[in-house]
């Protein structure tokens, strides 16, 4: 089966020089992406320009991307009413920057624009703007695929987290939701909207219950 992996963080401009990113290495979705080119699966891996794992095997295809933007844009490049897999693991930010502001001597604020914000201008003022949720859209652009996110929660619970995955699935039209983070705890969760959560306590057992998905 053809088979979309996206892995990875992507990253937003401050300026031409700084950017807004996260933790993410790609390690997971790199691997989740080779493991499914052994079992025979034709693989396109969207990876993060800055992805910090190794690079995947030569069977898998892989085209890099940027911003949250870029990876939308590369996602609707590839959009089809084909029956395909899709895995969205990548770690899109969740925020970008709109205006920069400085304080002037009155208190008030107003916008600067550079090429690279100058340090001497003492402390500045960053407005975060939500960016735009890609999974939402994947249902839209492949309408018979299957189709799995993932939810990283740091705070709550267990539950908390699993609720969130179910509210994933609900909101996305998603078939699948694996869900992890320290909020989950060791391990992995795996939704779907008509069974109870799996639990899977390493990413080889994450990674095989994943690849029967294709043949279920």
């Amino acid at each position: 089966m053809r088979c979309l992996v996206s892995a990875g963080p992507t990253y937003e401009p401050l300026d031409r020089v700084r950017r807004l990113t996260n933790f993410s290495t790609g390690s997971l979705g790199t691997e989740l992406a080779n493991r499914l080119a052994s079992a025979g699966h034709d693989v396109q891996l969207l990876r993060g320009e800055e992805a910090q794992s190794q690079p995947p095997v030569a069977a898998v295809s892989v085209e890099p991307f940027s911003t949250t933007s870029d990876l939308a844009a590369r996602f609707l490049a590839h959009a089809t009413h084909e029956r395909i897999a899709i895995f969205h693991a990548a770690a899109v930010s969740d925020f970008a920057f709109g205006l920069v502001y400085e304080r002037n001597e009155e208190g008030d604020l107003s916008p600067i624009y550079q090429g690279k914000l100058n340090t001497r201008q003492g402390s500045l003022f960053a407005e975060l703007k939500p960016t735009p949720k890609i999974i939402r859209g994947l249902r839209e652009w492949f309408a018979n695929a299957l189709i799995v996110g993932w939810k990283y929660e740091v705070d709550g619970t267990r539950d908390d987290a699993l609720g969130k995955g179910q509210r994933q699935l609900s909101e996305c039209q998603s078939d699948w939701c694996v869900v992890n983070g320290p909020a989950y705890g060791a391990g992995f969760g795996l939704l779907s909207p008509h069974s109870p959560p799996q639990h899977l306590s390493s990413r080889p057992e994450l990674y095989n219950r994943l690849l029967a998905l294709l043949t279920a």
